[in-house]
């Protein structure tokens, strides 16, 4: 049986999830994601390699990092997550710039006890300065060398389409004036962007449509404000492109919202 339940609070998206046959295809999350494997073994690609988290692993993801999931057996999976805004960790970090975790799984007792504690408080409703000091409490824990300073420059052209496609989001997708913003044939372009993001420009498209949804509804709390902003033809195709991201359909994700 596959289950799905989301939580927000202060800024933090909580997740707690059951997977037995469902598959995350690839996509990618504007926010710092970390979470803890709590039962089963989880199998997901990221950065074009396999990864395998096993029982209290703790995964940690980047924001835009391409990546997929499911269980690696029949056994089935169960596993909490925390979406975090980059802004959010630079501000608990203390840091002015953008930092990247940089390994994708730690085994570290300490930090997936924080990371269970903070879920708990979100989800079972705590104040919201508990909220904060659990959040303050897991990033002090956090080992130094599993995060730095981000020193990646963007490729140009590979940043130039990704901010076209972003300030384009609730228009169709134009190949061409992106391919000649880029001086490529639309082919080129779709290889180049593909192997730069591990994306292509539409499942790209798509993807930050539907993060854009998500933060409406977890704004607002009006799915059809979403469908309307990010111009989704109805609630059916919002629903199935939500689906493909966070395991429910964007009504289900708006009402388990407190």
């Amino acid at each position: 049986m596959n289950h799905f339940k989301y939580k927000n609070a202060v800024g933090i998206t909580a997740m707690h999830a059951y997977l037995d046959d469902f598959r995350y295809k690839k996509h990618a999350h504007q926010e710092y994601a970390m979470g803890v494997t709590l039962r089963g073994l989880q199998s997901y690609h990221l950065g074009g390699t396999h990864h395998l988290s096993h029982t209290s692993g703790v995964m940690l993801f980047n924001p835009e990092e391409t990546h997929d999931g499911q269980s690696y057996d029949a056994q089935g999976l169960e596993y909490i997550m925390l979406y975090i805004k980059p802004a959010m960790l630079r501000e608990a970090l203390g840091r002015t710039t953008n930092v990247k975790f940089t390994t994708p799984i730690i085994y570290n007792p300490r930090v997936s006890d924080r990371i269970i504690k903070l879920w708990q408080a979100i989800f079972y409703d705590h104040s919201e300065a508990e909220c904060h000091e659990r959040f303050v409490d897991l990033i002090d824990q956090f080992p130094r060398q599993a995060i730095s300073s981000s020193s990646r420059a963007d490729n140009a052209k590979t940043k130039l389409a990704i901010e076209m496609i972003k300030q384009h989001y609730n228009e169709k997708l134009n190949l061409e004036q992106l391919s000649q913003a880029l001086e490529m044939s639309k082919y080129q372009f779709i290889r180049f962007f593909k192997k730069q993001t591990g994306l292509t420009p539409h499942q790209y498209y798509i993807n930050y449509k539907v993060e854009r949804a998500k933060q409406i509804i977890e704004t607002y709390k009006d799915v059809y404000w979403a469908i309307a902003e990010c111009n989704f033809v109805d609630l059916t195709h919002l629903n199935k492109c939500f689906k493909y991201c966070y395991g429910v359909t964007a009504y289900q994700f708006m009402s388990k919202l407190r």
